[in-house]
């Protein structure tokens, strides 16, 4: 069909001739209500953004030498971390002659990941990075989404709180 046909067809309806595909041939157009049709699109793009879940990494710094008591404290902070499903990121400090045995670190980092296994999965197992072992845990699948609904409710909840009463 001809423009101009087009045109007085789109204007006859009250809508917009909107091209799809200029580079096909013949040129294929679309009536449609442009304004409607960018308001759903923005819509969606909103609600698209709303579910996507933001990925924290929280970072834990242990030492080689580390005392059993402040390990189960380290310990106690991952798994708070985890259960608020965030990501961990471990990382083993070396300093000295300790850069000599890393697999002393490896184990120290094995033995953590097996402390908090109910809770989270090895991400990236530990690997030497310089004077540093770094090790990455992320809460199960399971957990982090039903932790990320309880996060939105609260944050819901909290907007909920603050808007006025009449």
């Amino acid at each position: 069909m001809s423009i101009g046909e087009a045109l007085r067809l789109a204007q006859d309806s009250e809508l917009d001739l909107v091209e799809v595909a200029p580079m096909a041939r013949p040129p294929v157009a679309k009536l449609m209500d442009y304004g409607k049709f960018k308001y759903e699109s923005a819509q969606k793009a909103r609600e698209a953004r709303r579910n996507q879940a933001l990925t924290v990494i929280k970072e834990m710094r242990l030492r080689l030498k580390i005392d059993p008591h402040d390990y189960e404290t380290k310990k106690g902070h991952v798994e708070r971390f985890l259960k608020s499903g965030d990501k961990v990121k471990i990382t083993v400090m070396f300093r000295g002659r300790e850069q000599s045995r890393p697999e002393m670190g490896y184990r120290l980092l094995q033995r953590l990941a097996a402390d908090v296994a109910e809770l989270g999965v090895v991400e990236s197992n530990p690997k030497q990075d310089g004077r540093n072992m770094v090790m990455v845990i992320a809460p199960h699948r399971n957990q982090a989404a039903t932790d990320g609904a309880r996060r939105q409710a609260k944050a819901d909840k909290a907007a909920e709180g603050q808007t006025p009463t009449a």
